[in-house]
């Protein structure tokens, strides 16, 4: 989001980031790279952002506290619905709801789009709010809630510093076009059982029985949680 830099002049960079600019002699390009930043999504970008399968979050709480989630889903998981509009499902999860809960004190997020293949990136400012009744919802099978965003800043990103990195394969917990996913492995730890919500309450006997802190360790290193 725009804000009032200390000439009085809007812009995306706050004071603190203007000064560290000036120590390093880079405000110019800083400014330029600024007039190219854009406020709304275009074509080549559209197409960019929904062949990705996950993106970067990152969101604040009331008391700027910041978290970071990785979010993945199905090609296209998220959509943009027009130039100044994103929505993306979030589906189920550790039931902390922290990404969702600072969407809702704050509004304020940011997304990270990357192609570690290629490699390539974007990043996304926007400013968010949350629904259980979007009308997009049926697009998302199996999801809880619908995220829509409102862009507010599109830029790319230099990919010289992205590592390349091959695709093994697509993470078999991606809902599918039912909305039914594999239950998962952490949700059967013996320690968690009593404290699960009611509709995943007793599902660990019937899926593979219930394990151990430890047992859940092994799966987990060998990339089958």
């Amino acid at each position: 989001m725009p804000t009032t830099g200390k000439d009085g002049a809007m812009t995306m960079y706050s004071d603190a980031q203007r000064d560290i600019q000036q120590q390093f002699g880079t405000q110019a390009i800083a400014d330029v790279l600024e007039a190219i930043a854009g406020t709304s999504i275009d074509d080549h970008q559209q197409q960019f952002i929904e062949s990705r399968d996950f993106f970067f979050l990152s969101t604040v709480n009331a008391m700027g506290e910041p978290t970071v989630s990785y979010k993945g889903g199905g090609t296209g998981v998220v959509t943009v619905v027009d130039p100044s509009t994103l929505v993306f499902p979030s589906y189920d999860g550790n039931g902390m709801f922290l990404s969702l809960g600072n969407i809702v004190e704050s509004a304020m997020i940011g997304m990270l789009f990357i192609d570690f293949e290629t490699p390539n990136r974007l990043r996304v400012q926007a400013t968010a709010t949350v629904s259980s009744d979007d009308p997009l919802m049926a697009r998302f099978p199996g999801a809880q809630l619908l995220v829509r965003a409102k862009v507010d800043r599109v830029f790319e990103n230099c990919a010289r510093m992205i590592h390349k990195h091959t695709r093994v394969e697509t993470s078999r917990y991606v809902p599918d076009g039912s909305g039914h996913a594999p239950f998962p492995a952490w949700k059967r730890i013996d320690l968690l059982q009593s404290a699960l919500p009611a509709s995943d309450a007793g599902r660990a006997e019937r899926e593979g029985g219930v394990i151990s802190v430890d047992e859940y360790a092994a799966l987990r290193a060998t990339g089958d949680s």
